[in-house]
């Protein structure tokens, strides 16, 4: 696993239940503003990491579920959104800024 991946999974495990972040966010967070797509392929690799990562808490700047295909059918993305209150149609979180967990503020 490389470095990079590494401390994305760390801002990821401290995403608080109930809100989300987004790939540019956690980039920016690293100091590596046009790496969000990395953190993407990150996101990806890590579903079978334990301890688990909530990488259903990680969506695009818009707050669209770009990496809902990453998940199993038995437990979607936007399931695991909303059993954490968070409201999802058409692919898209409802009140986003009000859900929007920024790791440069909060870390």
């Amino acid at each position: 696993m490389s470095d990079f991946y590494s401390q994305v999974y760390e801002i990821v495990r401290v995403i608080p239940f109930g809100r989300v972040t987004t790939y540019g966010a956690i980039a920016k967070a690293l100091g590596s503003a046009r790496s969000s797509r990395l953190v993407g392929i990150a996101m990806n690799h890590s579903h079978d990491i334990i301890p688990s990562i909530p990488a259903h808490r990680v969506v695009n700047r818009n707050g669209l579920l770009t990496g809902k295909h990453h998940f199993t059918k038995d437990i979607s993305m936007q399931q695991r959104l909303e059993s954490e209150g968070i409201i999802v149609k058409d692919d898209q979180i409802q009140n986003f800024s009000s859900l929007l967990w920024d790791p440069i503020i909060e870390l």
